[in-house]
């Protein structure tokens, strides 16, 4: 299988779908499934014309995809029409097929995953993207999940970290802007909070609120990205802010720390600064190191090290960076900022390039773009 065939194949494959009407989201979704399809088949049976099979192939999976949200919508739509029966119960059945789906007959990520796909709605990719692992990786995973249940009864329900794990990956999809799944997400972890009297299911209640008070200022008019330093913070949602603010305190108070409660006290930290250089940097460095001993995530490390350069300097960010495998997601976005702040904008165009080259979507990859483009207008 040539990659270097495919990756040269597939802008001029995208550009088809959506000349012929896709949107570009879903023509990138067609033409991402059709590669992994060329994978599977062109070994054994390679076509004659490569891109007008990419082609076919792809406008086939964007036309099915787009035949089943149809067939989504006009099913919600004849729901929605219904009258209702009687009185209905306050919660849905959602949250308990998320407990079900984490079932103690699986590990606790197979489980995740298996739930993120199935009653979570989000692509193999997108889980693959939150799990930091290969696609083809996950898809296996989730393979193996549904082999494990498909023999058991889903009547025990999963433990509660599992379901909080997953309801913080769908939350962070829906937080990304690929798919509108973060209400969706605060919900259920508010009816999960109703029933549940733990500090973590209070702390990731807050970390959702706090985040998600944010969400208007984060993309300007025409879509692009908004750096948190740059957010009109007039726009943020103080009413949110105020209750997530006064659910963390409550959870801390009981003073049983878990990753959930350590990463709502760093948003709760910048949600707290009126301006972006009245930030408590040094206060948000000391939460780090709590998550980091919590977590040992090198994502939370990557996340300490723009702390670190803000509260002591980009040196020492950098050096902090330095200890970090270079193949972590937005690793090189870290190193471009850093690597500016300390006037080093030769190595920052580089790195921002680089990084936008690596983006996961779109709106992240023209701001990196656009940030590496205003560096090489300087020099």
């Amino acid at each position: 299988m040539n990659g270097a065939l495919l990756r040269s194949l597939t802008p001029g494959v995208l550009a088809v779908l959506v000349r012929r009407g896709a949107d570009f989201a879903a023509a990138e979704d067609a033409v991402q499934d059709a590669l992994v399809e060329a994978v599977r088949s062109w070994p054994d049976d390679p076509p004659r014309d490569a891109k007008g099979w990419l082609v076919t192939v792809a406008w086939r999976k964007f036309l099915d995809a787009r035949r089943a949200d149809t067939a989504r919508r006009r099913r919600e739509d004849l729901v929605d029409q219904e009258p209702e029966p009687g009185p209905a119960p306050a919660a849905d059945d959602t949250l308990q097929l998320y407990f079900l789906c984490a079932h103690p007959s699986l590990t606790p990520s197979s489980a995740v995953a298996l739930t993120l796909r199935a009653v979570g709605g989000l692509t193999t990719r997108q889980i693959a993207r939150a799990y930091l692992v290969p696609e083809a990786t996950m898809a296996q995973r989730i393979s193996r999940a549904k082999r494990t249940v498909s023999g058991v009864r889903l009547d025990r329900p999963g433990d509660v970290a599992t379901v909080l794990r997953v309801l913080y990956l769908v939350f962070n999809e829906g937080y990304s802007g690929d798919i509108d799944l973060a209400a969706e997400a605060i919900r259920l972890t508010r009816q999960l909070a109703a029933v549940i009297d733990h500090p973590e299911v209070a702390g990731l209640l807050a970390l959702m609120l706090l985040h998600h008070a944010r969400r208007a200022a984060r993309t300007a008019p025409d879509g692009s990205l908004v750096p948190l330093a740059e957010q009109d913070r007039t726009q943020w949602d103080t009413g949110a802010i105020t209750e997530g603010v006064t659910i963390l305190q409550a959870a801390l108070a009981r003073d049983r720390l878990g990753e959930f409660q350590a990463q709502a006290a760093i948003a709760a930290l910048h949600a707290d600064a009126p301006r972006a250089e009245e930030t408590d940097w040094v206060q948000i460095v000391e939460w780090y190191d709590e998550l980091a001993g919590l977590t040992g995530s090198p994502v939370v490390r990557l996340n300490r090290a723009v702390a670190v350069g803000e509260a002591d300097g980009p040196r020492a960010g950098l050096a902090a960076l330095a200890e970090l495998d270079e193949s972590l997601p937005r690793h090189a976005a870290v190193a471009a900022y850093l690597h500016e702040r300390d006037g080093d904008l030769t190595a920052a165009a580089r790195l921002y390039a680089e990084a936008a080259h690596k983006a996961p979507n779109l709106a992240e990859r023209d701001y990196l773009t656009r940030q590496a483009a205003r560096l090489n207008a300087r020099r």
